[in-house]
């Protein structure tokens, strides 16, 4: 399974232009586009053995999990304060947290089933594995969802409200961009196993 690992020196521009190249055009198939370029360029550089939509599925599943995480922390943080202080709305939070929690529960689950699926999608089961991975990114979206709509309404500090639904929209859209290419993925093995029937 990919790390988000830092770009490694001594790759000539040339593979990296086209490294580039594949993500933009693959990230056109998303909701969100320029935050799909935006947060798999960085990783530009480890595309330049091979331009792999599985590759490029796994990155997004990465970065996604780690900006859960990081939403996690800040928002862990927030009920933490509203406990002590009694907040009103620490009720609220609370329950966005949960939804986060599950949230970052279910992209672990992804990530333990794409190391079921191997470059070319062979594995022992590919239809299972993927319909498991988008369950649980799916569900992963909704949870990110229902966070955001727990506040609807609710007159929680300016400042504090504004950046929990900003981190969490943020995140919503990362996942729905890392749904989308790993479905691209997942339909082009489809597509090229349909052309290997007899």
């Amino acid at each position: 399974m990919l790390t988000l690992a830092q770009a490694r020196p001594g790759v000539g521009p040339r593979r990296t232009s086209k490294a580039r190249a594949f993500i933009e055009s693959q990230c056109r198939t998303t909701l969100y586009a320029d935050l799909c370029v935006r947060s798999l360029s960085p990783y530009v550089i480890n595309f330049t053995k091979i331009l792999s939509h599985r590759q490029l599925a796994q990155y997004a599943l990465m970065v996604t999990l780690a900006r859960a995480e990081s939403t996690r922390g800040y928002v862990t943080g927030v009920v933490k304060t509203l406990n002590q202080t009694k907040g009103k709305d620490y009720e609220a939070v609370r329950q966005c947290l949960d939804q986060i929690n599950d949230g970052v529960n279910q992209l672990e689950n992804c990530i333990k089933e794409a190391k079921m699926i191997k470059e070319d999608g062979a594995s022992s089961d590919f239809t299972w594995h993927a319909s498991n991975y988008q369950t649980w990114m799916s569900s992963a979206l909704t949870d990110a969802g229902m966070c955001i709509d727990g506040f609807s309404g609710r007159a929680l500090g300016g400042k504090t409200k504004a950046t929990i639904k900003a981190k969490v929209i943020n995140l919503q859209q990362l996942t729905s961009n890392a749904l989308a290419l790993f479905n691209t993925f997942a339909a082009r093995f489809r597509a090229s196993s349909a052309k290997k029937l007899p």
